[in-house]
């Protein structure tokens, strides 16, 4: 898998199957990390399979994003199960 700057900004584009009524559309993040953490802890899970992340000309699905927030070197903090964060 390509590596990620995950400073960079990036762009996070929902699944093709969500309603126009939706409140999810397309956001801007000043990082991808922020991007991920929102993806993973703040969105329906049923959404992340058709997401794209788009860093600069790379683009990653819910798979890919899934593992780049469980990498090693994901700065910022995790939310646990219970609610909380954890590093």
């Amino acid at each position: 898998m390509k590596s990620v700057d995950y400073h960079a900004a990036a762009g996070l584009y929902p699944c093709k199957t969500v309603r126009r009524t939706s409140r999810l559309r397309y956001k801007r993040f000043d990082s991808v990390a922020e991007a991920l953490r929102f993806a993973i802890e703040d969105m329906p899970s049923s959404m992340l399979r058709g997401c794209v992340l788009e860093v600069d000309e790379d683009r990653f699905d819910g798979m890919q994003m899934q593992k780049l927030y469980e990498a090693e070197d994901y700065p910022l903090l995790r939310r646990s199960p219970s609610g909380r964060r954890r590093p």
